[in-house]
């Protein structure tokens, strides 16, 4: 299927991502699996391959001329190979855009040289114990005092939490304001008062690191406020259509490559006529998906997407996902369920596409909005 959204200079960054896939990543993924998160060497290597550079401007160790269509070569190549590493789109698709698009550049020239070489993971930290992903019910609270702010508090269920360098901390400025009480923090983790909690076990994502994090009276240099204070609610909603965009298309490359795995794999098994309608079917959905992720894809790079075309595109692709692993997985029968299988992996590590970034469920309300209902 030829996908007009690519050119010849992403077809050889392609080539350049695949192979530090296949020699660097694939041999070690076992070990990060055991270790519940990458080693420092792949952040060092993503780093001098250009990977986290996407988007970043040259004179900061940035890739020229690179957007967001460079980060779905990345996560399309990672999927090829059956791999969770939603790490590092936390990293490049997720956390990149509010340093460049809110810090200043005094804080650019700090940060984003240690972000973009590897040398400092990032993370963002919005859910709470008590108030999930709710922004309005958030409890960390910052208190200004000098030339620092007092922040605490506690997050859960952050990605990169324990490796993190940076993170991108969510609190309240101004609590009796709601929404418009919140602001952005960027933390060093070395910073007394800052520690880490549990390190989170999950049914899949077993290389991925989600991780607790709490704040006892931890000073953070008002230097490091992002932004300004209390805009932290528009500055976080700003950024939703690229951060759902990249799970619809992480989870339309992880349904791609498990049809592509099956039709391979049973292709000389004399399938039956339920098995090739069943594949077909999941090849008009794939089919679909591609098209549904190129053109929001388009759109992004345009400056045109819209939060209710991010959501549907993220609705879409991550319960199409759901059904179509489902099913190659049923035509792989006991040879496929297992973990350390493709089928097996794909299916414990895709579960929770439809939970993370926005349910199903609210992903169904911005729709529904959309349409005046």
């Amino acid at each position: 299927m030829d996908r007009a959204v690519f050119t010849q200079d992403h077809e050889g960054f392609r080539v350049r991502v695949a192979g530090f896939v296949a020699d660097e990543i694939v041999p070690e993924y076992l070990d990060w699996e055991h270790a519940g998160r990458p080693s420092r060497r792949f952040w060092r290597r993503a780093g001098e391959l250009g990977i986290l550079g996407i988007g970043a401007p040259v004179e900061y160790g940035g890739m020229a001329g690179s957007t967001f269509t460079y980060s779905v070569v990345v996560t399309e190549e990672i999927q090829k190979r059956f791999l969770a590493l939603g790490g590092l789109r936390v990293q490049t698709d997720i956390c990149m855009p509010y340093f460049l698009h809110y810090a200043n550049d005094e804080q650019k020239r700090r940060w984003l040289p240690q972000i973009v070489s590897g040398r400092a993971v990032t993370a963002l930290a919005l859910s709470e114990p008590g108030a999930g992903s709710d922004l309005k019910a958030l409890s960390t609270r910052a208190v200004r005092e000098g030339d620092h702010y007092v922040v605490n508090g506690a997050k859960t269920f952050i990605s990169n939490g324990s490796a993190a360098d940076l993170v991108i901390l969510a609190v309240k400025t101004a609590p009796e304001s709601g929404r418009h009480g919140i602001s952005l923090l960027v933390v060093e983790t070395d910073s007394p008062g800052f520690h880490r909690g549990r390190s989170l076990d999950k049914l899949g994502l077993k290389a991925q690191d989600l991780a607790e994090l709490s704040f006892t009276d931890l000073r953070v240099p008002a230097e490091n406020l992002l932004g300004e204070e209390n805009r932290g609610f528009e500055y976080l909603t700003s950024n939703l259509a690229q951060e759902r965009l990249s799970i619809a298309v992480n989870s339309q490359a992880a349904a791609s490559a498990a049809l592509a795995h099956t039709v391979e794999t049973l292709s000389g098994a004399g399938l039956g006529q339920h098995a090739k309608f069943e594949l077909a079917a999941c090849a008009a959905e794939v089919r679909a998906g591609q098209a549904l992720v190129d053109r929001a894809l388009a759109e992004l790079e345009a400056g045109l997407l819209t939060g209710a075309d991010a959501a549907l595109a993220k609705l879409y692709c991550t319960e199409m996902q759901g059904r179509v692993v489902d099913r190659c997985l049923q035509l792989h029968g006991k040879a496929g369920y297992g973990r350390d299988k493709h089928m097996g992996r794909a299916y414990v590590d895709g579960r929770v596409s439809r939970i993370y970034g926005g349910s199903s469920e609210i992903m169904k309300v911005i729709v529904a909005q959309s349409l005046g209902l």
